[in-house]
């Protein structure tokens, strides 16, 4: 499970972000399809949004689309590296204010200023003490009427699948055994102590409510590793938490990136990207029809 230190070590020292972030988007075929295709569909309820905290935003990766949906973007993260890189990719925007942390402090983001908080693909790398640290500081910096989106690990639900795992990469017939039977999860460097409902108490605990919680696979793996959790300010009235086990999440990422490439081969065509409306606590799934 990864420490805070070790997050800092490696995005800040010991990753080469050969392509700006963009290449944890090939999957999807580039950022474009990640942004259109995957999580607009999930957040476009939320924007515009007067004032937007982005957490943990590497080299801009989507900061590019979010700093188009607000009069004030906030981003927030523990490198300097990956700050100073959204410092010089952005220069021309006067409204984003940029800030390094400690990995759990929101310290400099001033209380009841956020109208909409998000995170993706970067929080998995979190335990649950940092997120139950970022959910207990969100809830003072959400206006009362603020939404968030994060994006974290719920690997804390697989935790003997990842323990044989680990025991498979030592022995190898046992490994081959267990892969057989489907019995193997990859932690893919995710917080192993994190878990959906454990989200959800956090959030209970500081005041807000989780609506709704997409639980979803990645990589090549059928496990539902990740949580896509849509969380709003103040817990009254309560709206039922909706859980949506949605194991062709990669499916979807597949789609995008075989869209990508037939568009590719035909630059004559400027075929519009067709969205598929997420409605908050549905079960419907975003994603190109």
């Amino acid at each position: 499970m990864p420490s805070v230190q070790q997050n800092l070590e490696l995005w800040n020292q010991n990753y080469s972000w050969s392509d700006a972030g963009d290449e944890w988007s090939s999957a999807w075929g580039g950022t474009d399809w990640t942004w259109w295709t995957s999580l607009y569909p999930r957040i476009y309820p939320f924007l515009p949004a007067k004032t937007i905290l982005e957490i943990a935003p590497g080299h801009g990766r989507f900061t590019k689309y979010l700093k188009d949906y607000c009069e004030r973007l906030v981003v927030v993260d523990l490198s300097p590296k990956c700050i100073e890189a959204c410092r010089k990719r952005f220069a021309g925007e006067s409204h984003i204010s940029y800030h390094v942390n400690d990995g759990r402090s929101l310290d400099m983001v001033p209380d009841g200023s956020v109208d909409f908080v998000f995170s993706f693909d970067s929080l998995v790398h979190a335990d649950a003490e940092v997120i139950q640290e970022y959910v207990r500081q969100i809830a003072r910096k959400l206006t009362d009427k603020g939404w968030g989106f994060l994006h974290h690990s719920n690997l804390g639900s697989y935790r003997l699948n990842a323990s044989l795992a680990g025991y498979a990469n030592k022995v190898k017939p046992l490994g081959r055994v267990l892969t057989k039977a489907g019995l193997l999860v990859s932690p893919c460097w995710r917080a192993n102590d994190m878990t959906a409902d454990l989200f959800d108490g956090f959030c209970r605990n500081e005041g807000l409510q989780c609506v709704s919680q997409e639980l979803i696979n990645w990589g090549n793996y059928r496990y539902l590793i990740d949580s896509i959790s849509i969380f709003r300010a103040g817990d009254t009235p309560r709206m039922p938490r909706k859980v949506i086990r949605n194991a062709n999440f990669m499916d979807e990422v597949e789609k995008a990136r075989l869209r990508a490439e037939a568009l590719s081969r035909r630059p004559e065509v400027r075929e519009p990207v067709v969205l598929e409306p997420v409605v908050v606590g549905s079960e419907r799934q975003g994603g190109p029809r």
